[in-house]
């Protein structure tokens, strides 16, 4: 087998082939699937490899206290012969990883051969395609969680421990200084707490990256914006805890912690900075300074680590195996989020380079993982199904009853959307009564009720729901609620109009669905509003039928989200492009007659800008670009369509044209007076099909596709391979 090792002495990195480890009693042999790179601790050691003795001597002055006791104890041709033997040696990289058990060692009856397990241990879980693992450095991968994020399991054991190193309570308020990939999972893990964070680093791409993941600030250490921030969020008083999370030779992340810990808070050390700390500065407030040991309890102990004996639970609650296994449960659960932390995937065979690439600084990084061939967890592509609707009467649109004029509504919901580019259009449209607004807080409700002349307002959805005047309900509340809210409008009798989303998850998407074939109501829209732009539609028109494949490009520059944005709560919320993502992929499928069959996504570090390809029936085929940092005044979404020697333009939706193989056969003649992207056409098709019993605007077959690619984009991100669309049309 493969293995990646350092000389020491020369600095050398290779990966050398090494005999397959015996799967001794009490351990399981695993081959690896992913394992992840610490671009702390392993760069560090990388670091020191390339140093001259003398810098070897001074980076590590524990160790050459070892070697002067050494020569007073035997000698110096001796003691050179030993530090030189031990130095021109092999030593191995690597402490966390992601594999498939291979072999069951006798005594081991929790896993079985073919079982998905995290593995912890700087002997155990190397950068190597096998490794033995005892039985309390592994543990079993929770159903669902993708391999190259159980790779994070030990370091987030890490993080954990330094957590409750920190004794958090809810309410209080943190400060992380150093945001790199500890860092970085320490806030998680606060916000995910309870607790209010404020990150430092000098990075201001790692802060950006943090305030995404749950900061409720972050900045330089030398920026007066962090003091006003802990001031703000503590009333003056400081943080409550201060976790230590940088390394370097600086004295800075002490002296911060001090300046803005509160009167008798903590400071806990998880990363390896220097420790000198000012007496006057910590004395004077009674700072209680403590140590985070790596992964937990169990740590350095080998009856613990080698030989199985675990801590009774009722003396040692976390230790390092459960706290491994805790940090998994909140992967799976969603409430700590990795990927945005995966700056690179590089296949086992280039470690070497990819090590070299991370020292010289030419790969700038949070997390790196190392993947490895002939995974048997990848022989199958992942796949994301595309359920099937299921109506009442085989398969039939359902026929709703026409009703009288006007057209009652009712809205779930009335913030920036809804009375920006809905409620507009519709309080001026001819055989429509704005009902009824639900909000959760009676002001906003108040507010919409007098802006748009809504004749109730009430914080009582179910009372809504059970208005039989009620014709048509609009979900219009932040992403998270709006597949529970269409199931309930749905199951109600209502025609429903949603904002995208209409799910998050394939499970809140399979609730819909079965809330249609329960009540057999399929009465849904969602907001997909580009198809009806009338620019876009009357270049189509001019663009006309083609008979060979298709390639369509689209780039979203979608700018950056302000700070505080509930955008940014992917935790709860979904990520931006889970969010809006949709309008992008039901345009393309639009423009295309087809719903996609495959989707292949990739991402750049902390998945601010992607690329999307869908694939379609017919060999067509979509790249959707959804980027967040480009410039302000360049366009927010160009397209281009090309087929049969043909080509659509179009320019932000506010030019088109359409060019042959001789000339422009057509240019959209007058600039509109406003970018139209189709809301009010969308909403008259709607109003329309409630008011006529007709059917919807758009078939919900096309919408359950568009959805289910959609959430394609996430499970490919986490794959890091094309997503089959099961069942795909």
């Amino acid at each position: 087998m493969k293995q990646v090792v350092q000389n020491y002495k020369s600095g050398e990195l290779a990966v050398l082939d090494v005999p397959v480890p015996g799967c001794k009693p009490g351990g399981v042999l695993v081959r690896s699937a992913y394992s992840l790179i610490s671009t702390g601790t392993e760069l560090m050691k990388v670091s020191e490899a390339g140093m001259s003795m003398l810098g070897k001597a001074r980076s590590r002055p524990d160790q050459v206290a070892k070697v002067v006791q050494s020569v007073a104890t035997n000698g110096v041709p001796a003691t050179y012969r030993k530090v030189m033997g031990k130095l021109d040696s092999y030593t191995p990289l690597g402490y966390s990883l992601c594999g498939v058990v291979e072999q069951v060692g006798a005594g081991i009856d929790d896993v079985k051969v073919g079982d998905l397990v995290a593995c912890a241990g700087n002997e155990h879980a190397l950068h190597a395609e096998l490794n033995w693992v005892p039985k309390n450095l592994y543990t079993p991968v929770p159903d669902g969680l993708a391999p190259r994020h159980a790779a994070f399991g030990t370091v987030g054991a890490i993080a954990m421990q330094g957590v409750r190193q920190g004794e958090s309570q809810l309410g209080e308020v943190a400060l992380v200084i150093g945001l790199g990939l500890i860092g970085q999972l320490v806030v998680q893990l606060l916000a995910a707490s309870g607790v209010r964070v404020v990150g430092v680093d000098p990075d201001p791409v790692r802060c950006e990256l943090a305030e995404r993941l749950g900061a409720a600030a972050c900045g330089d250490p030398e920026s007066a914006a962090v003091e006003a921030a802990v001031a703000e969020l503590t009333g003056g008083h400081g943080v409550d805890q201060v976790y230590l999370a940088a390394g370097g030779g600086s004295n800075q992340p002490v002296e911060l912690a001090a300046r803005l810990c509160r009167d008798r808070g903590r400071v806990v050390d998880i990363g390896k900075c220097r420790l000198d700390l000012p007496w006057n500065a910590y004395y004077e407030k009674e700072l209680d300074v403590r140590f985070s040991r790596s992964y937990g309890p169990g740590r350095y102990d080998p009856e613990y680590e080698l030989e199985g004996r675990d801590y009774p639970i009722g003396y040692v609650r976390w230790t390092e195996r459960r706290n491994l296994a805790c940090f998994l449960d909140l992967l799976a659960r969603g409430s700590v989020d990795v990927e945005p932390l995966v700056s690179h995937v590089a296949d086992f065979d280039d470690a070497v380079e990819t090590y070299q690439r991370l020292k010289d600084g030419d790969l700038k990084a949070v997390a790196v993982l190392f993947r490895y061939p002939e995974q048997a967890i990848d022989a199958e592509a992942p796949a994301v199904a595309v359920p099937v609707v299921k109506r009442p009467g085989g398969g039939v649109p359902t026929s709703a009853r026409a009703v009288r004029s006007p057209v009652r509504l009712a809205f779930v919901g009335a913030g920036n959307y809804a009375t920006s580019m809905l409620l507009p259009h519709l309080a001026q449209r001819d055989g429509v009564e704005l009902a009824t607004v639900v909000t959760t807080t009676a002001l906003s409700a108040a507010n919409a009720k007098r802006k748009f002349g809504f004749a109730e307002a009430t914080t009582d959805l179910d009372a809504v729901l059970g208005d039989k005047s009620v014709d048509a309900v609009f979900v219009v509340t932040r992403h998270s609620s709006h597949a529970e809210l269409t199931r309930k409008a749905l199951l109600a009798g209502k025609a429903v109009f949603v904002e995208k989303p209409l799910a998050l998850t394939e499970a809140e998407l399979a609730d819909v669905l079965a809330a249609v074939e329960e009540s057999g109501n399929d009465r849904l829209q969602v907001g997909f509003n580009r198809r009806f732009a009338p620019l876009l539609q009357e270049a189509r028109k001019h663009f006309g039928a083609r008979s060979g494949p298709a390639s369509l490009r689209y780039l979203v520059n979608a700018g950056r989200l302000e700070h505080g944005s509930w955008y940014l709560q992917q935790g709860t919320q979904g990520s931006r492009f889970a969010g809006e993502g949709g309008h992008f992929i039901d345009t393309a499928s639009w423009l295309l007659e087809a719903d996609p069959v495959s989707v292949y996504a990739v991402a750049t570090p902390g998945n601010e800008d992607l690329q999307v390809v869908l694939r379609y029936p017919d060999g067509s085929t979509a790249t959707i670009s959804y980027v967040t940092t480009g410039p302000s005044g360049f366009p927010k979404e160009t397209l281009d369509l090309v087929a049969d020697g043909r080509a659509l333009r179009l320019d932000d939706f506010v030019r088109a044209a359409v060019y042959d193989g001789r000339r422009k056969g057509w240019v959209s003649s007058r600039l509109p007076k406003a970018r139209d992207k189709g809301q009010n056409a969308e909403l008259a098709a709607f109003v329309k099909a409630v008011r006529t019993g007709g059917p919807m605007p758009v078939p919900l077959e096309s919408l359950v596709a568009t959805t289910a690619a959609t959430l394609a984009v996430q499970a490919g991100l986490a794959a890091g391979a094309p997503v089959t669309l099961a069942g795909a049309r």
